[in-house]
């Protein structure tokens, strides 16, 4: 019995109502996310655009709550900062707008600073559109999509660009599978 056969069994077992439900919590992991939670779904029998939808759900359902909490991490941040500093030079907290970044923790381990390094230069040279569609290569969308909303990106042009290339990362994953296992078969 090969794994294909042992993962089609065990999916198999559990009602089908419930297995889209399996996809999107394997497409809401960081790592995994809608291309491993697709191919999960399409290799373990379910039909190749139940598992792509729901690996998508799943995937931007967990992307979405990222952005939205650190988004309004980073607005309590700033507003925090910028009421200190009028309290400081006694003007009102409501005064002129400064775009600024939310503070960077020293980074202990190489690899958080490798990784917020990567995404820099990548933001920089691809902005927006570029680092939510190419990311997947680079890092999971989880942290992309954190990272963008950390750096004061709006949440919508963030969720929008994000939901593009979860669907086409997602998709494309799900049309190789299938080729792949109907050119087996």
């Amino acid at each position: 019995m090969s794994l294909i056969d042992s993962l089609q069994d065990l999916v198999g077992q559990v009602p089908e109502l419930v297995q889209p439900l399996i996809v999107a919590a394997a497409g809401a992991i960081p790592f995994v996310e809608g291309e491993g939670g697709v191919a999960i779904g399409i290799i373990g029998g379910i039909n190749p655009v139940v598992a792509a939808i729901a690996a998508m759900v799943g995937n931007f359902l967990v992307v979405a709550a990222l952005v939205l909490l650190s988004s309004g991490a980073r607005n309590a941040v700033v507003t925090r900062h910028r009421t200190k500093v009028a309290a400081r030079a006694g003007a009102p907290a409501g005064g002129e707008t400064v775009l600024m970044t939310a503070p960077v923790e020293d980074a202990q381990d190489s690899r958080g600073a490798a990784r917020r390094a990567k995404f820099q230069r990548a933001y920089e040279r691809y902005g927006v559109p570029g680092v939510s569609l190419l990311g997947p290569l680079l890092l999971p969308t989880h942290f992309t999509a954190t990272m963008l909303a950390a750096s004061g990106v709006g949440k919508t042009r963030i969720l929008i660009w994000q939901a593009v290339a979860i669907i086409a990362w997602t998709t494309l994953t799900a049309l190789l599978i299938s080729g792949v296992i109907n050119a087996t078969a």
